[in-house]
């Protein structure tokens, strides 16, 4: 599995990575994931494809039967005018009704909660994927650092050794 950086371009799926939320993957139990388009103001887009973006306090909240992407904060275009967005605005999320209903029955359960994971482009077009997630305890996320410590140790003997 190879390391991307902003901006990369993933070969299987044309997606380039705008922003990704390393930090959900530390605090959260990832649990199931879903693509998301965006509605979007046009300085957002050129804001978004200049690579400017950070998804570390977002979160998806439900208005009436309506998922929205909130904490996003896309920065405002540079050479915008006077019709360039607000950072931090309210962002409305696009899926299928179908979809709507999991996530809704999901995240009603106790603990769960709904965290966008990364934005990227795909076809030309902004998406976010979004997960339901379940947080970590502090002793879990301990224990998972510990396991990957435990990993790259066995890796660095085995290497070593010329194998």
């Amino acid at each position: 599995m190879s390391k991307q950086g902003k901006g990369a371009k993933d070969a299987k799926d044309g997606r380039k990575v705008v922003a990704s939320n390393r930090k959900a993957r530390h605090d959260y139990l990832i649990e199931d994931t879903y693509e998301a388009g965006l509605v979007l103001m046009g300085t957002e887009v050129k804001s978004l494809r200049q690579g400017r973006a950070s998804l570390v306090d977002g979160y998806a909240a439900w208005r009436g039967d309506e998922l929205w992407l909130e904490g996003v904060h896309i920065p405002e275009y540079v050479e915008g005018t006077w019709t360039n967005h607000t950072p931090r605005r309210r962002r409305k999320l696009l899926l299928h009704r179908d979809e709507l209903a999991k996530i809704a029955r999901k995240s009603s359960e106790t603990g769960h909660t709904i965290v966008p994971l990364s934005l990227y482009f795909k076809e030309g077009r902004a998406k976010v994927e979004i997960a339901i997630a379940k947080g970590k305890r502090q002793y879990d996320k301990r224990q998972a650092l510990r396991e990957r410590q435990d990993r790259r140790d066995t890796e660095r003997a085995l290497h070593s050794r010329g194998r």
